[in-house]
Protein backbone atom coordinates (compact mmCIF):
# COMPACT_ATOMS: atom_id res chain seq x y z
CA UNK A 1 0.00 0.00 0.00
CA UNK A 2 1.31 3.43 -0.99
CA UNK A 3 0.36 6.25 1.40
CA UNK A 4 -1.19 9.42 0.05
CA UNK A 5 -0.26 12.36 2.30
CA UNK A 6 -3.15 14.61 3.28
CA UNK A 7 -1.55 17.64 1.62
CA UNK A 8 -1.17 15.76 -1.67
CA UNK A 9 -4.79 14.61 -1.46
CA UNK A 10 -5.85 18.22 -0.88
CA UNK A 11 -3.78 19.33 -3.88
CA UNK A 12 -5.50 16.75 -6.10
CA UNK A 13 -8.90 17.95 -4.92
CA UNK A 14 -7.94 21.56 -5.59
CA UNK A 15 -6.80 20.67 -9.11
CA UNK A 16 -10.04 18.86 -9.93
CA UNK A 17 -12.17 21.74 -8.60
CA UNK A 18 -10.00 24.23 -10.52
CA UNK A 19 -10.87 22.51 -13.82
CA UNK A 20 -14.39 23.91 -13.48
CA UNK A 21 -14.70 27.42 -14.93
CA UNK A 22 -16.81 28.81 -12.09
CA UNK A 23 -14.20 27.80 -9.46
CA UNK A 24 -10.91 28.20 -11.30
CA UNK A 25 -8.01 30.51 -10.48
CA UNK A 26 -6.98 30.16 -14.14
CA UNK A 27 -8.16 32.82 -16.57
CA UNK A 28 -7.76 30.33 -19.42
CA UNK A 29 -10.00 27.75 -17.77
CA UNK A 30 -12.64 30.36 -16.96
CA UNK A 31 -12.60 31.54 -20.57
CA UNK A 32 -12.30 28.29 -22.55
CA UNK A 33 -13.73 25.37 -20.51
CA UNK A 34 -17.36 24.39 -20.54
CA UNK A 35 -17.16 21.36 -18.21
CA UNK A 36 -14.33 20.35 -15.92
CA UNK A 37 -13.18 17.01 -14.58
CA UNK A 38 -15.32 14.76 -12.40
CA UNK A 39 -14.12 13.06 -9.20
CA UNK A 40 -12.80 10.24 -11.38
CA UNK A 41 -10.13 12.67 -12.56
CA UNK A 42 -8.95 12.86 -8.96
CA UNK A 43 -9.04 9.09 -8.62
CA UNK A 44 -6.92 8.78 -11.76
CA UNK A 45 -4.35 11.20 -10.34
CA UNK A 46 -4.21 9.28 -7.05
CA UNK A 47 -3.64 5.94 -8.78
CA UNK A 48 -1.22 7.40 -11.33
CA UNK A 49 0.70 9.18 -8.59
CA UNK A 50 1.06 5.93 -6.65
CA UNK A 51 2.34 4.16 -9.75
CA UNK A 52 4.88 6.91 -10.46
CA UNK A 53 6.07 6.83 -6.85
CA UNK A 54 6.63 3.07 -7.03
CA UNK A 55 8.37 3.30 -10.40
CA UNK A 56 10.73 5.89 -8.91
CA UNK A 57 11.47 3.74 -5.86
CA UNK A 58 9.50 5.82 -3.39
CA UNK A 59 6.82 4.69 -0.99
CA UNK A 60 4.61 7.76 -0.89
CA UNK A 61 3.07 10.11 -3.45
CA UNK A 62 4.60 13.56 -3.92
CA UNK A 63 3.33 16.80 -5.44
CA UNK A 64 5.70 16.19 -8.36
CA UNK A 65 4.03 12.83 -9.03
CA UNK A 66 0.66 14.57 -9.22
CA UNK A 67 2.03 17.29 -11.51
CA UNK A 68 3.55 14.65 -13.79
CA UNK A 69 0.39 12.55 -14.07
CA UNK A 70 -2.12 15.42 -14.27
CA UNK A 71 -2.03 15.86 -18.07
CA UNK A 72 -2.69 12.17 -18.72
CA UNK A 73 -5.39 12.01 -16.05
CA UNK A 74 -7.22 15.21 -17.01
CA UNK A 75 -6.74 15.97 -20.72
CA UNK A 76 -9.68 13.88 -21.88
CA UNK A 77 -11.84 15.07 -18.98
CA UNK A 78 -11.95 18.75 -19.96
CA UNK A 79 -14.67 19.79 -22.38
CA UNK A 80 -13.85 23.04 -24.16
CA UNK A 81 -16.49 25.59 -25.01
CA UNK A 82 -17.00 26.90 -28.54
CA UNK A 83 -14.51 29.72 -28.07
CA UNK A 84 -11.82 27.32 -26.86
CA UNK A 85 -12.36 25.04 -29.83
CA UNK A 86 -12.36 27.97 -32.28
CA UNK A 87 -9.13 29.36 -30.77
CA UNK A 88 -7.44 25.94 -31.01
CA UNK A 89 -6.81 25.74 -27.28
CA UNK A 90 -5.56 22.34 -26.15
CA UNK A 91 -6.43 20.66 -22.86
CA UNK A 92 -2.69 20.30 -22.19
CA UNK A 93 -2.25 24.09 -22.36
CA UNK A 94 -5.08 24.50 -19.86
CA UNK A 95 -3.63 21.86 -17.53
CA UNK A 96 -0.20 23.52 -17.67
CA UNK A 97 -1.83 26.82 -16.74
CA UNK A 98 -3.73 25.13 -13.90
CA UNK A 99 -0.55 23.60 -12.51
CA UNK A 100 1.00 27.08 -12.44
CA UNK A 101 -2.04 28.67 -10.77
CA UNK A 102 -3.00 26.02 -8.20
CA UNK A 103 -0.46 26.08 -5.40
CA UNK A 104 0.35 22.99 -3.38
CA UNK A 105 -1.00 23.28 0.18
CA UNK A 106 1.44 23.64 3.04
CA UNK A 107 1.53 21.14 5.89
CA UNK A 108 -1.10 21.72 8.57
Amino acid sequence: QIPLPTNVSRFISQLVVATHPENSPSDLVRRFVRYGASPRGGQAMVLGGKILALLNGRYNVSFDDVRAIAPAALRHRLLLNFEGQAEGITPDALITDLLQNVKAPTPA
